[in-house]
């Protein structure tokens, strides 16, 4: 078991509000960046509102559509956020002795997304190394996978690093909390599905199978835990319309840290060494 890095127990006031996030490093990030708005209400998360990036934060370019991301994140007050991309790297490739030195040398370290996949593999011997939450939480791939890697990269370098430098927000936990600034989770939709037996496919179309039919079943799926719910057909809707399943992504994001949240009220935060140097998957 890891050891206790700090207890949310101590503080006066847990989040209210979720997030969840389904990240992109396309260049036209706001089309596929999708993000789901929550409340807390007890023991319950109530689904209001699901928007792509461009939409909410009026954004569609990747620059322009990453810096107003967050800055949305800067000015929430008492909430979680979820986001799908790796927070860190496995320690064989890290050359920074702590998470906080590894973010904000990131973008010195690594000047573009192609060396810094490149300067990984070598690093590694080669090879796609995993992190240990990796292995234990099933993510799909490597933080520098090649269908990965440009998630990872911007992610760190545009999102964390900025808000990480600047003190706006405590990145669990790797970080202490702090009831004053919003807390950021790392999470995996894939790996989320396959803990509560959900994971098929359901991005896309299949000639021979309705994948919107998959993305119901796991929605509905995800409502019968009585821990979440969606109230407004037309919000369910464009969930589902959505043939990228990218909307769903943000509210298996949002479920994800809403269950992070409530565990952080009842036990400890995952503190091993290896944890905090490469980061933690909530699933």
């Amino acid at each position: 078991m890891p050891k206790a890095r700090d207890s949310a127990l101590g503080l006066p006031h847990l989040p209210n509000r979720v997030y969840g996030v389904d990240f992109s490093a396309a260049k036209k990030a706001g089309t596929k960046i999708w993000i789901a708005d929550a409340t807390i209400l007890g023991d319950t998360l109530e689904i209001e509102d699901c928007r792509q990036a461009k939409e909410l934060l009026g954004a569609t370019e990747r620059d322009q559509c990453l810096r107003t991301l967050r800055d949305f994140i800067s000015i929430q007050k008492a909430c979680a956020f979820g986001l799908d991309f790796p927070f860190g790297l496995p320690k064989k490739v890290i050359k920074a002795n702590s998470w906080e030195e590894f973010v904000l040398s990131f973008g010195n370290q690594y000047p573009d997304p192609e060396q810094f996949r490149e300067i990984c593999w070598v690093a590694a011997g080669n090879c796609e190394e995993r992190r240990d939450t990796d292995r234990i939480s099933q993510t799909p791939f490597s933080p520098y996978n090649r269908r990965l890697y440009r998630q990872t990269y911007y992610g760190i370098r545009d999102v964390l690093a900025p808000l990480v430098r600047d003190q706006l927000v405590c990145v669990l936990p790797m970080q202490r909390m702090s009831a004053s600034k919003p807390w950021l989770f790392e999470i995996c939709p894939a790996s989320t599905l396959e803990r509560m037996g959900l994971r098929q496919p359901y991005k896309g179309h299949h000639k021979d199978r309705d994948r919107r039919a998959v993305r119901a079943h796991i929605l509905e799926g995800i409502e019968r835990t009585g821990a979440a719910i969606i109230k407004p057909s037309a919000l369910r809707s464009k969930i589902l319309d959505d043939p990228y399943g990218d909307a769903l992504d943000s509210v298996i994001a949002a479920f994800a840290t809403f269950r992070a949240v409530c565990n952080l009220a009842h036990s400890t935060v995952p503190g091993s060494d290896t944890y905090l140097l490469e980061g933690y998957v909530y699933v």
